[in-house]
Parts: structure tokens; sequence; C-alpha cells
């Protein structure tokens, strides 16, 4: 990790810089591929998952028994852990929806606004070497208590045709039974346009790798609603000196271990403790499973030693990392002058891996800098908001002379003439 000493302004540009992918290459083979899918449907889903996933798939959608057999092979201890996720999960969202009221903006006019489910939403739930199933919660949990009318979930299947275990219990958990083994651009491709057998959908959640990625963009270009943008996951931690050295290389590696394109940062305003992260991430990778994806993602991965916490809680906001720790003595001070982030985790015993699977906020998250101005996915991801008015006869006496004015202002002689003619009469 290349370590900056109180950077000047002028070097925090190169300093927050995400790593960035040529995707020139990429776009049009996505392209043609969401084409096929458009154009021949299931019959291109299926000679894609033969080809990217090599398995010869004739049905896409499970039965429920075949989601029960499935998610029967869930080792116990897993169950249990996923059963206290979902309530933490499904408790935290619950109590974020919003609370209608009707207001009364004068007498006899009255308006409010309603949250309204979009009737049909996709979720899209990576498999391969780290199958997602959190991810499932995650989206499938708010998903339900916006009142969704169908939600359809797709994810890649093994060479024999079967989704793991666990994302097959985590839809059961969720109450998910539109379940189909898709993967890839196809699963997004076919969510998009409607296939014989995937009924199209509004809106397209989910994490992938950068074709997934792609044919998300792609798919947003045509009308179809996306969650965010989406980029390889990061983490920032902010620490002072009593911040513990091998807490906080745990936390930049548990990002790291995500894949080659993460990107950790950690700031400081204690000069020793770059050194003592260092050595403890080298130590702590010799046991990682994942550490060449790690030490890749390490690569191109910074430390800033800033001067104090006012610089660097301003290098911190300039980030607006996906996940922020601040591991600091007054932690929940500096929280309030969070303004750029995701999700925040305050204080030493607040790891970003409690939000990852359990604590009960989201973690599906803005990257890449989007938390400057993108939320983290929430019931009011899942949602439509409705605003309704009505107007009384004395209400509309009240406030006509106001919209008519307005209307022949902007020459809109029509709109003042559907008051008075009410009022006229």
């Amino acid at each position: 990790m290349q370590i900056y000493y109180n950077p000047s302004r002028e070097e925090w540009e190169q300093l927050i810089k995400r790593p960035t992918a040529d995707s020139g290459y990429i776009l049009p083979k996505v392209k043609e591929m969401l084409e096929q899918v458009k154009s021949k449907g299931d019959h291109a889903v299926r000679a894609y998952t033969e080809k990217f996933d090599g398995a010869l798939v004739t049905r896409l959608k499970l039965t429920e028994a075949e989601i029960e057999e499935g998610a029967a092979a869930t080792p116990a201890h897993l169950k249990i852990a996923m059963s206290q996720a979902k309530a933490n999960i499904e408790l935290f969202h619950s109590a974020c929806k919003e609370k209608e009221s009707i207001v009364e903006t004068m007498p006899g006019v009255k308006c409010w606004r309603k949250s309204v489910g979009i009737e049909r939403v996709g979720l899209y739930i990576p498999g391969g070497s780290a199958p997602l199933f959190s991810t499932l919660l995650m989206l499938g949990i708010p998903a339900k208590l916006a009142g969704c009318m169908e939600i359809l979930l797709c994810s890649p299947p093994d060479a024999k045709g079967n989704l793991h275990p666990a994302i097959l219990y985590a839809a059961k958990l969720v109450g998910i039974k539109e379940v189909y083994r898709i993967g890839g651009v196809q699963a997004i491709g076919a969510m998009a346009y409607g296939t014989d057998s995937v009924p199209q959908v509004y809106k397209i959640f989910g994490p992938g790798n950068q074709y997934v990625t792609a044919a998300k963009q792609l798919i947003q270009q045509e009308g179809v609603a996306i969650d965010m943008p989406a980029g390889p996951s990061e983490v920032c931690v902010l620490a002072d000196e009593t911040a513990n050295p091998a807490f906080v290389a745990a936390d930049l590696l548990s990002q790291a271990e995500h894949g080659a394109d993460s990107q950790v940062l950690l700031v400081t305003t204690h000069g020793p403790l770059a050194g003592q992260v260092v050595a403890q991430v080298k130590d702590q990778l010799k046991d990682l499973p994942r550490k060449d994806l790690a030490e890749r993602a390490l690569e191109h991965s910074r430390i800033a030693v800033m001067e104090d916490m006012g610089q660097a809680m301003a290098l911190v906001n300039a980030y607006a990392a996906e996940h922020l720790i601040l591991a600091c003595a007054e932690a929940e001070q500096l929280s309030e002058q969070v303004v750029n982030a995701g999700s925040v985790f305050i204080g030493h015993y607040s790891p970003e891996s409690a939000g990852d699977y359990a604590s009960g906020t989201n973690h599906t998250l803005p990257t890449n800098g989007y938390a400057r101005a993108y939320s983290g996915v929430s019931v009011d991801s899942f949602v439509r908001k409705i605003t309704f008015q009505q107007l009384s006869r004395e209400g509309l006496e009240g406030l006509g002379a106001t919209v008519v004015t307005m209307a022949e202002a902007e020459g809109l002689k029509a709109h003042a003439k559907a008051v008075e003619v009410r009022l006229n009469q």
C-alpha cells in the first residue's frame, strides 16, 4: 500500500482515485448478448447458460419442490445465523418506512403522498466461488416490506444446473417463489425484456461482475430502472492513536478479498499507525484463502497520514466511501461530520462485516464516489411515491385566483379555464 504523508490538496485527486477498468471492449459484447436475448428469448438464455456456466438447462424456472430440496442442504448452523440476520434486517427496514400524513395546505385543499410497491422487480444474486446469499436477504426483505407484488430471483447454476443451497434457503426464508437458474448478462436481459419463461420486470437490483454491471447500464438506457451505478467494493478507515492495528488491518482485508479491483483506504492522524497496519496486513494475509485477490487489490490501495482530524475528515468526505469505519476516540462526534458515505461504522467494535451480514442496515451501497449523490438500498428503493390532492369547492375558491393568474401568465389559457369553468357553474 502506497503511503502519503501530509498530502497537499493537489495530491488528493490522485489519492482518492479509484482503479478503473477499460470497459470499451466489454460493452459491444454485452450489447450483442442483450440483443440476442431480446430477439431469441429463452433459446439465447439457454445457449449462454451452456456456454458460460457449462449447464444444459431446459427448464429455467425452479419448482417449489426443487427450492425446498435445495434449501434443505443448507447446514443447520448457517440457517440459524441467516434467521438472526433476517430478523435484524427486517426490524431495521420496517422502522425506516416513511410515515404518511395528510397536509391541508389551505382550507379545503388536502395533499398527501403514498408509497406504492413496484409491481414487478428482479433480483440478481451472483453464485460461483462466493454465492452472495446475504445480498438476497438485503434485497428480498425490503422488497417484501415495500409490498412488491412479484419478486423474481435469478442466479447462475453450477454445471449440473443447481443453485447454491444457501441462496435457495435465503429465498425460502424471505418468501421468494419465482427462482430462475440464469446468471450473467443473459439474466439481466431476460428480466429486462421478458422471455417465454421469465416475466419482464420494471426494476433490477443486485451486484455482479463487470459484464453484469455493463448489462445493467445498457438496459437502463432503454428505460428499465436499476438500483444504482455499481463498481468494485471499497472501504475507508479513519483512525487515530487509539486504533488497534490488527482491527484496522482486518477491516482493510475484509474488503480487499472481494476482488482484485476492490480498493481500501486508510486515513490516519497517527503516523506510526501506518507502518503497524502494513505489518499486520502482511501477517494476516498469510491465512486468507483469497490471498491472491487481496494482494492485487492492495496494489492500488493507499494510506494517508494527515496533519489533524479536520484535514483527515475533509479527505474522507472527498473520497465518499461505500463503507466508512471511524476507528477513533471521538468516533460518535466525528460521525456528525460525515456528509459523503454509503454506510458508517462507529467505533472500534463496529467492523464493516457486521453491516455486510447482520447488524440490520443494508449492504447494497453506492461505490466509486457515487455516495456523494446516491443512497444505499432501502424500502424506498422498491416503491414509487404517488402524490394525491383533494379540493373541496371552498378549497378551489380559495386557490382558484392563484392558479388562474399563474396559468394566464404562462400563456396556458386552458389551464385557467379548468378552474374558471368550475367556479362559474
